[in-house]
C-alpha cells in the first residue's frame, strides 16, 4: 500500500509540474525568434561607411533587368506580391491590390507603389558596393532570391530615402523584426559592412521579434 501511495502522489507532482514547464518554453522559443538574424548580424564586419564619392543609382541599375520575357525584375516583384494583378503585353501591371508593409497601407493603383531596395542602393554602396563590379551591382540592384526587393506605398519609399535602420524605420512597428531581419539576411549574403550605429539599431528591431 505504501508502495501505492507513493506512486500515486508522484504522478499527481509530475501533472502539476507539466503546465509550469510549457509556459517556461514559451517564453523562450519567443526569445528565439531573432536568434537566426542576430548570428549573422554578429558574422559582418563593423566598419566607418565608404564614401560616396562615384555613387550613381545607374552604377546599379540603369534600368530593370529582365527575368521572364518581357518581365523585368520590378513587375516579377509586383506580381508576386500583389492579388488580383493584371499586366499589359509589356508586362508592366495596370491593376491590382497590394499591401504595404511598412505603413500598413492597402494600395489599389500602381500609382501609388513602389519597389523599394530594403537595402538602398547608396546605402549598399558605402557599405562596400562601391567595391564590386558593375556586374555585381546589378544583380543586386535585381535580386529576387533575397529578401532585397519590397512593394511598398510611395509615400513610404520617399520618406525612407536612402536611409538606413540608425535613420529611419517602418512607421508600422509590427514590421520591425521582418526589416531588421531583411537587411541584415542582405547584408550577410553580400558581406557587406554595418556601421556600429546601424548594428545598434538593428539589434533593437530584433527585441521586436516574437512580440
Amino acid at each position: 500500500m505504501i508502495s501505492i501511495s507513493r506512486t500515486f502522489q508522484i504522478a499527481v507532482l509530475s501533472l502539476a509540474v507539466l503546465p509550469i514547464t510549457a509556459v517556461a518554453i514559451a517564453p523562450q522559443a519567443a526569445a528565439d525568434a531573432g536568434a537566426p538574424a542576430r548570428r549573422m548580424l554578429a558574422q559582418l564586419k563593423v566598419a566607418k561607411p565608404l564614401s560616396l564619392r562615384g555613387y550613381s543609382h545607374r552604377r546599379f541599375q540603369p534600368r530593370w533587368a529582365h527575368h521572364k520575357g518581357e518581365c523585368d525584375a520590378r513587375e516579377v516583384v509586383l506580381t508576386r506580391q500583389g492579388r488580383g494583378v493584371r499586366r499589359n503585353g509589356a508586362c508592366q501591371a495596370v491593376k491590382g491590390v497590394w499591401h504595404s508593409p511598412y505603413d500598413g497601407k492597402v494600395l489599389k493603383s500602381v500609382k501609388q507603389i513602389d519597389v523599394d531596395h530594403v537595402v538602398p542602393l547608396a546605402y549598399a554602396w558605402r557599405s562596400g558596393a562601391k567595391r564590386w563590379s558593375q556586374a555585381k551591382r546589378r544583380a543586386f540592384a535585381n535580386d529576387l532570391s533575397r529578401p532585397e526587393l519590397v512593394v511598398v506605398s510611395h509615400s513610404a519609399n520617399m520618406a525612407k530615402g536612402g536611409q538606413g535602420p540608425q535613420s529611419w524605420r517602418p512607421p508600422r512597428r509590427a514590421y520591425w523584426c521582418r526589416y531588421a531581419t531583411s537587411w541584415i539576411t542582405v547584408k550577410h549574403h553580400y558581406r557587406l559592412l554595418v556601421t556600429r550605429a546601424e548594428k545598434v539599431a538593428l539589434l533593437n528591431m530584433l527585441r521586436t521579434c516574437g512580440r
